[in-house]
């Protein structure tokens, strides 16, 4: 599948054209990262292509080497942003696909997630 440079009603590509305001973490030309507006761990941030792909359903052999940048900035910026150093601390990176995967905005985004682990409800942190 294909991706379009943008999709008018999608908040992501409002945000990354700059008609909604975020808390930036990162930018570049193929990239950017910012704070997430309902975080599920002290360090949240989202990390997406401003090329606009639905999902990883979206993603073809073409994108091979966008989705490693992300991949490979993840730990940089996780760090960067208070996560505790591996191994004690440490971080996850969430990609949610489609409504039964949890997805909520049809524009790929990575959750990158350190801190405390509101995931493991019941556990001690």
């Amino acid at each position: 599948m294909t991706a379009a440079a943008s999709d008018p009603d999608c908040v992501f590509c409002k945000i990354i054209a700059g008609d909604l305001p975020c808390k930036k973490v990162y930018e570049d030309e193929e990239l950017l990262a910012f704070h997430d507006i309902a975080p599920g761990a002290p360090v949240h941030f989202l990390i997406l292509p401003k090329v606009h792909l639905e999902s990883m359903l979206h993603v073809d052999e073409g994108h091979q080497a966008l989705l490693g940048r992300i991949l490979g900035l993840a730990p940089r910026l996780a760090m960067e942003q208070g996560c505790n150093p591996y191994p004690d601390g440490g971080f996850r990176i969430m990609v949610n696909t489609g409504l039964e995967g949890g997805q909520e905005v049809a524009h790929l985004h990575f959750h990158v997630m350190g801190g405390a682990r509101s995931w493991k409800k019941g556990q001690a942190n």
